[in-house]
């Protein structure tokens, strides 16, 4: 290691020595795990959303998806395990590419890898063709 490269235990440890370490790791897994959508938010058509698939609204994080034909269910984006953002909804599961944890599209129930807790549902209200935070 050179002069010039600073390691994260180096930085860590310097936060320690100024006091301040606590408030600094604990930002950093201290994301929310619900939902940052307020009531009334539109977030897409009914016809966006495909059958045994579903659609990530990461700016509201919000996970929509359609189990069978017309039944819609939404859930907090933000993964259980480590608070990251999921990726991808394909092949019946919602899935979170940071450490591989899976849940299912029709109930947030973890399915696979490391999540320690379902995805909370988010209530929605579908009405007119349209999908709406209730």
């Amino acid at each position: 290691m050179t002069e010039e490269h600073t390691s994260r235990r180096t930085v860590i440890q310097g936060l320690v020595i100024g006091g301040a370490a606590v408030p600094f790791l604990a930002a950093c897994g201290a994301a929310s795990t619900t939902s940052a959508a307020k009531a009334g938010t539109v977030l897409a058509k009914t016809s966006d959303i495909p059958v045994g698939g579903g659609k990530i609204f990461a700016e509201q994080s919000v996970v929509v998806t359609q189990p069978t034909a017309g039944v819609f269910k939404a859930f907090s984006a933000i993964c259980t395990h480590a608070s990251c953002t999921v990726s991808s909804v394909s092949g019946g599961d919602i899935r979170c590419a940071c450490h591989g944890s899976e849940y299912a599209i029709a109930t947030g129930k973890v399915v696979g890898g490391p999540a320690p807790r379902p995805l909370p549902a988010v209530k929605i209200n579908v009405k007119g063709g349209s999908i709406s935070i209730a």
